[in-house]
């Protein structure tokens, strides 16, 4: 490991399905004194209780009450406790590949302010339906260029703590939380965008985020990106 302190986010709702497959691929990744942080937006039943199994058994699994306030509001809240220089934005659902930590930390010591990778995109059962989200979605870097269309996918993403000062408390209006991060690192530092996939994307019926969007309610969401940067200008600056 790299002697700097990763965190992994985690924002679960309902995630009792996938969980366990999802914290199996990440916990061999991580080192001893680094951490998982679970956020669980309905606490008090699976999820909670796979959690808590998993925190029982490795000190590194924290798991926490979300605020019960949406996907957005779940993620800050995550992001608010982690202690770590490094942090890696988590799903529920997916599965990280052997090398992700290895390679995003290998971009983030070389200093880049946040990593996007790649993903292959699967079913419930993992079969690869996309062997590139990239190539997919023609995903791209700059920040005018995901004010019209966003290329960054949390589950994607990882950046350094420093960010924090910057994109939290995240504004009430937000589209999206990964979006709002990625714009922010672009402004602030450098965004390494890696060709390489490092998860598989898991898409099915139970997905949280990623359904179809009306093109006036785009329209009113990058409206909303542009007044919250302009908003938050004195501190970018």
């Amino acid at each position: 490991m790299n002697g700097k302190k990763i965190s992994v986010a985690l924002a679960a709702y309902k995630g009792e399905k996938y969980l366990s497959q999802q914290l199996d691929s990440i916990l061999p990744q991580l080192g001893s004194e680094d951490e998982l942080i679970i956020s669980d937006d309905l606490p008090g039943g699976d999820t909670e209780r796979i959690a808590e199994f998993y925190a029982a058994a490795d000190s590194r699994v924290k798991y926490i009450k979300g605020p019960g306030r949406g996907v957005i509001k779940n993620f800050e809240n995550a992001i608010k406790h982690c202690s770590g220089e490094y942090i890696f934005l988590c799903d529920q659902d997916d599965v990280w590949l052997p090398q992700k930590v290895s390679r995003v930390t290998e971009k983030l010591d070389g200093g880049a302010m946040a990593v996007l990778h790649d993903a292959q995109v699967g079913d419930g059962d993992l079969n690869i339906t996309e062997p590139s989200f990239f190539k997919a979605h023609g995903t791209r870097p700059g920040v005018l260029a995901n004010i019209i269309r966003n290329s960054y996918v949390g589950c994607c993403m990882a950046f350094d703590a420093r960010l924090s000062e910057y994109i939290l408390p995240f504004p009430e209006d937000l589209p999206m939380h990964d979006q709002w991060i990625g714009i922010i690192a672009s402004i602030k530092g450098r965004v390494e965008f890696l060709d390489e996939p490092l998860i598989i994307y898991r898409r099915h019926g139970g997905t949280v985020t990623g359904g179809k969007t009306a093109p006036m309610q785009k329209i009113r969401w990058r409206a909303a990106i542009i007044k919250d940067v302009l908003a938050r200008r004195l501190r970018l600056y």
